[in-house]
């Protein structure tokens, strides 16, 4: 073990030794769902005694608000949302290297984000892209339920539904990219076209589509899966797909902010959030069904498992670049978001 190594593991046993009035204050940015960011600050709170200042936003929001900020950082500390813009933040120097000693303990996704990003990101968590549908609705309306990315495109689908903006929503972007990969880049924008004419709305966030679906103002959601699997496990009539062709996944990430104000909690939060009991914990009490990256952490009943899924080998890397993601947002802008409806 190198000596830096033995150096932050001794920092880091002492700190929960420091007395309460020490422990000062972390600014979390947080691209969960605001009922899974809570039990993650209050989780670390209890633990550590420090305060936390919770800001919650979609990835596509909060990576704009922290370019903004870059002169002046607010936030100490990125928790949640797609891997894909915490891997754009990188790449423009917004965020900071860092090494846990918990690195060992995660999957093998989360630890190959850290290695690619050159430790300025890691995964979290990890979900499944697929659909939600309200088997209420389907029934109803005589629809047959979808089990392909090429069903989507059934005329009866027309208005029945919903996935989000890609430019604020990094779920909705995931999408895109996932469909670039598996058909090439111009058969995925004639697709995306022409599933155009059946979305009803594109909400801002993520998880907007499957809230819909669940309260049934939409027949059918492009989600991840686990949102599916929570809206069923909640009581609603809920039901969920991953595409046959196959299909892309997330990893959930987590970035220290350059010039975070408060670097030594920034440090300690990312390192107790690897942990399996802070990960069990708060996953728990949010009711969250996603796979969570440390190893010693088991799959929650209900849960999606990604093992059974037929998943792509998604490219974190190109897809999550700066130049690549601006470049499909602004031909998704011009060739789909702004085709008449």
């Amino acid at each position: 073990m190198t000596p830096r190594r033995l150096a932050l593991l001794a920092s880091l046993a002492l700190l929960p030794a420091l007395p309460a009035a020490a422990q000062g204050q972390l600014n979390l940015y947080c691209s969960a769902t605001i009922e899974w960011c809570q039990p993650i600050a209050r989780g670390f709170e209890r633990e550590t005694g420090v305060r936390v200042n919770l800001t919650q936003r979609s990835t596509g929001e909060m990576l704009a608000a922290i370019r903004a900020e870059a002169r002046n950082p607010r936030g100490d500390v990125w928790w949640g949302g797609t891997g894909d813009p915490h891997v754009a933040a990188g790449e423009e120097g917004l965020t900071e290297a860092y090494e846990s000693p918990r690195i060992a303990e995660l999957h093998d996704w989360a630890q190959a984000q850290w290695r690619q990003t050159q430790g300025r990101t890691v995964g979290v968590y990890a979900s499944v892209l697929g659909f939600g549908f309200n088997t209420e609705l389907i029934a109803r309306r005589n629809l047959p339920a979808p089990r392909c990315w090429a069903d989507l495109l059934n005329p009866a689908y027309r208005g029945e539904i919903q996935v989000a903006n890609p430019n604020s929503s990094g779920t909705a972007y995931i999408v895109i990219a996932t469909l670039v990969q598996m058909m090439g880049e111009e058969p995925a924008f004639d697709y995306l076209k022409r599933l155009h004419g059946s979305i009803n709305a594109y909400p801002r966030s993520g998880t907007a589509p499957i809230t819909a679906v669940a309260r049934g103002e939409t027949a059918i959601s492009i989600s991840f899966v686990h949102n599916a699997a929570e809206e069923a496990a909640a009581g609603f009539p809920v039901g969920h797909a991953v595409p046959c062709e196959g299909t892309g996944y997330e990893i959930g990430s987590m970035s220290i902010i350059r010039g975070a104000r408060n670097l030594q909690n920034a440090q300690r939060f990312y390192h107790w959030a690897l942990s399996a009991e802070a990960q069990l914990t708060a996953s728990r009490e949010a009711k969250k069904l996603q796979t969570m990256a440390n190893r010693n952490v088991p799959l929650t009943d209900g849960a999606p498992n990604m093992a059974t899924a037929r998943i792509i080998d998604y490219d974190n890397a190109r897809f999550g670049a700066s130049a690549e993601r601006r470049r499909l947002l602004a031909r998704w802008d011009r060739e789909v978001g702004a085709l008449p409806r």
